[in-house]
């Protein structure tokens, strides 16, 4: 479509549009007029942003079925969201990554703070897999697939259309290989350990990049230690300890195929004899580990995001609180404990005085020592606090 045959949307007269001149990327469902017209708008149509006195303010796509009505795609209402823009989106985003890093294993799109609202791509070697988590990026999948083909040359491109944030856009579950072919685990790379990535089963688009500096410095604690990894997915925090010099991890987890691949990762490594698992709801194997008198140099603690929304806050942080306590007195004397929490409602304070209840509710004196975000293949937009959503706090506990 060129500009001008893009239909036009009108912000209402109450709706914050200074804010959305000045970066912040979404209008919301109680900001938009949403006439008869607006509302016969198929999901993932393109249009003219208008504020009420009708000035363009950009072009956004348009979904009538999400709280999110409008997502900004370009501030030029003049631009043709096309396959050469789409193209030109994934070149910035992709120059910046192969500067970052050595191998291609990392994040190349991270949504909004690329510039491609709701669409996640994480690229492991010659494989990338596509989340597209809003409705345009579903109408585009085919030539957003063809020019990601062409801007990183990989071979094997899959769709991972499944989670809470397509269910929110109103769209259904999808995964399927788009280009090339996969049929089993690709083994990943990272701060010395190997990991290996369930590309078509696993969680999310099969590994979390997002934790990679976080794993680096819990590493640097580990040389010589004893390590428990709770809530370890397929091993993130476990062997990147053993690769740091651990001198032995346990990983728990309540997913046997994720500790199954945690296993491979350790033998990848040569690791074997130095890891072990424990399959079980974490907060009944804490409990368990410290009616065993079992206690560990350093204990890291990664859960799901407790608290995926407002509403879910006061929850989620009481979840937050109980992990604390209950991994606190596992944490031998001078040992090290490390918190983190992947939920954008529970910003950095609130989870912060949430871990710090817990330790003191344990009966332990701590040292905040280190705080850690995501890596810069997560790139943080500045007008959207949702795109900063992980924390990392890594206290020492005092004898």
């Amino acid at each position: 479509m060129t500009a001008s045959s893009y239909p036009i949307v009108r912000l209402r007269p109450k709706a914050n549009a200074r804010a959305i001149r000045h970066g912040f990327p979404w209008v919301y469902d109680n900001e938009l007029v949403t006439d008869r017209r607006t509302k016969a708008l198929s999901p993932g149509t393109i249009a003219v942003l208008e504020d009420d006195a009708r000035h363009e303010i950009g072009l956004v796509t348009v979904n009538p079925n999400s709280k999110i009505i409008c997502r900004m795609l370009d501030r030029d209402t003049g631009a043709s969201i096309d396959e050469a823009w789409l193209e030109a989106r994934l070149r910035a985003a992709f120059e910046m990554r192969e500067r970052l890093f050595d191998a291609p294993f990392y994040r190349l799109i991270h949504a909004e703070a690329d510039g491609l609202p709701g669409v996640v791509i994480d690229r492991f070697g010659d494989v990338a897999v596509i989340q597209p988590n809003a409705a345009w990026a579903d109408v585009l999948i085919e030539p957003l697939a063809a020019a990601l083909a062409r801007v990183a040359g990989v071979s094997t491109i899959v769709m991972n259309g499944t989670g809470r944030a397509r269910g929110l856009e109103g769209l259904s579950d999808e995964t399927r290989v788009m280009q090339g072919a996969i049929d089993a685990p690709v083994p990943v790379p990272m701060n010395g350990a190997t990991y290996m990535a369930d590309i078509m089963g696993g969680q999310k688009t099969g590994l979390f990049y997002d934790q990679r500096p976080n794993h680096a410095f819990a590493a640097r604690l580990s040389r010589g230690a004893r390590v428990l990894d709770v809530f370890s997915h397929v091993g993130g925090f476990s062997l990147a300890a053993l690769a740091g010099g651990a001198e032995q991890a346990l990983a728990v987890d309540g997913s046997a195929a994720a500790l199954d691949l945690a296993e491979q990762g350790a033998a990848a490594m040569g690791m074997s004899g130095r890891f072990a698992t424990r399959k079980g709801d974490a907060f009944a194997v804490m409990t368990s580990l410290a009616e065993e008198g079992a206690q560990f140099d350093v204990v890291i603690c990664d859960p799901p995001a407790f608290a995926p929304s407002k509403n879910a806050l006061e929850a989620g942080l009481r979840a937050y609180e109980r992990v604390a306590r209950l991994a606190a007195p596992l944490v031998a004397p001078g040992g090290y404990l490390g918190l983190c929490s992947c939920s954008h409602a529970a910003d950095l304070a609130k989870f912060r005085g949430a871990s710090t209840r817990g330790i003191g509710r344990a009966g332990r004196t701590a040292q905040l020592l280190h705080t850690g975000f995501a890596g810069p293949d997560h790139p943080l937009m500045p007008q959207l606090a949702e795109s900063g959503y992980l924390k990392a706090l890594f206290y020492r506990l005092l004898p």
